[in-house]
C-alpha cells in the first residue's frame, strides 16, 4: 500500500497487474478501454477505498467543475425554486454548486463575487443586488474570459451576456389591467429602485395600462422602496394620505401582504375598498386573508435553462451567449384580493 495507508492508482495497477495509465483510463471512464476491463478495474478501485484526487485533475483540466451562484435572498421562496432548478441541472450536468446570497448589499455581492473568482469557480449565476449601480466586480470575472449568466435581473450593462427573465412589462400591464376591468380608477404602484431593469419595467407596464385606459398617471400614487415588510407597511401609511385611492399593484408580494395586514388594522375592506395584486406566487399569498391575487414566476424553470446556459458557455468559452438568453412568460393567479364582492 501506498504511504499513509492513501490508496493510488498505483495501488490498483499493481494489484490487478494493469498498467497504471490503464487504470487511470479506466477511472475516467475512457471508452479507450473495454467496458469489461473498466469494471474490473472500477470495482477493485472501490474494494480498495480509492478516492479520485479532484484537485489534481482539476489543475489539470484548468476546472473546478464548480458552479457559483450570488442571489439576494434564499429564504425568498422565489430564489428557493430557482435553486433547486439550479442544483437539478448541475448534479445531471456533473457540476457542483455553491450558493451565496447577498441580502441585496453590493459591498456583500463584490466580496463574495471576488471569492469565486479566488476559488476558480467555472462560471456565475448571479441575480444583482438592489443596491448594484455598478458592475466593476462582474466586469472584471468577465474580462477574464470567465462566463456569467444573469438570473431574473438582466444588466444592460452586459448586452453580451445571456440572462432568464421574465415579461415583467406584461405582467405588470395585464395586473393593472385586471385592476382597471374591476373598476378602480385611482391605481397605486408600490415599486422597486429604478437602477434596477426589471422594476423599470413593472413601472413600465402599471403606467401604460392606465394610458392605454385613458386613466392619469399620478406620481403621488407611486411609491418606491426595496419591499420590505417594512416598506410595505410604510408605503400604506402614505398611501392612505389619497382616500380616492381603489386600487394597489406591487411589484412583490412582501410589501403587498404588509400592506394588507396594516391596512385591515385601519379598518380598510380588502378588497371592496382597496384592491391588492402582488408579484411573485409566494406560498403565504394563497393563505392569508383575503387570499392574494398575484404573478406567478417559473422559477425552477428559470433556474433549470439559466444553468444548461452556463454549462454550455463553460464548455464553450468562445461563445458569448446572448442568443441564449429567453424571457419567459408568467402567469396571473386571481384570488379574493382583487374580485369585486
Amino acid at each position: 500500500m501506498s504511504k499513509g495507508n492513501k490508496i493510488t492508482i498505483h495501488d490498483i495497477s499493481k494489484a490487478l497487474n494493469i498498467d497504471s495509465s490503464t487504470v487511470s483510463r479506466a477511472l475516467n471512464n475512457s471508452p479507450r478501454v473495454s467496458v469489461k476491463t473498466r469494471e474490473k478495474i472500477q470495482k477493485k478501485a472501490t474494494e480498495l477505498g480509492y478516492q479520485r484526487n479532484s484537485l489534481a485533475s482539476n489543475l489539470r483540466t484548468n476546472r473546478t467543475n464548480t458552479i457559483g451562484v450570488i442571489i439576494p435572498r434564499i429564504a425568498r421562496h422565489f430564489f428557493a425554486t430557482v435553486i433547486a432548478g439550479i442544483e437539478e441541472t448541475a448534479y445531471e450536468e456533473g457540476y457542483n454548486v455553491v450558493i451565496c446570497q447577498s441580502l441585496e448589499s453590493l459591498d456583500r455581492e463584490i466580496k463574495i463575487m471576488n471569492s469565486l473568482a479566488s476559488n476558480r469557480v467555472d462560471g456565475i449565476l448571479i441575480s444583482t443586488s438592489m443596491e448594484t449601480s455598478k458592475f466593476d466586480h462582474i466586469k472584471s470575472y468577465i474580462d477574464n474570459n470567465n462566463p456569467v449568466v444573469f438570473i431574473d435581473r438582466p444588466s444592460e450593462a452586459f448586452p453580451e451576456c445571456s440572462n432568464i427573465s421574465i415579461d415583467n412589462f406584461k405582467a405588470s400591464y395585464d395586473a393593472t389591467k385586471l385592476l382597471i376591468e374591476k373598476g378602480r380608477k385611482h391605481i397605486a404602484h408600490f415599486s422597486g429602485p429604478q437602477n434596477i431593469g426589471l422594476y423599470q419595467e413593472r413601472k413600465k407596464g402599471y403606467m401604460s395600462a392606465l394610458q392605454e385606459h385613458n386613466i392619469s398617471i399620478n406620481k403621488n400614487y407611486i411609491f418606491e422602496s426595496i419591499l420590505s415588510e417594512e416598506d410595505g407597511i410604510s408605503c400604506a401609511k402614505k398611501l392612505l394620505k389619497y382616500p380616492e385611492i381603489d386600487g394597489l399593484y406591487s411589484a412583490n408580494d412582501t410589501a403587498a401582504i404588509s400592506a394588507i395586514q396594516y391596512l385591515k388594522t385601519k379598518g380598510i375592506q380588502i378588497p371592496k375598498q382597496i384592491a391588492v395584486i402582488g408579484f411573485n406566487n409566494d406560498p403565504i399569498s394563497e393563505v392569508i386573508e383575503p387570499s392574494l391575487t398575484t404573478i406567478h414566476q417559473p422559477g425552477f424553470e428559470m433556474g433549470k435553462l439559466a444553468t444548461e446556459m452556463l454549462v454550455h458557455q463553460i464548455k464553450n468559452k468562445s461563445d458569448k451567449g446572448i442568443h441564449h438568453s429567453k424571457i419567459l412568460v408568467p402567469e396571473l393567479i386571481i384570488r379574493k384580493s382583487s374580485e369585486n364582492e
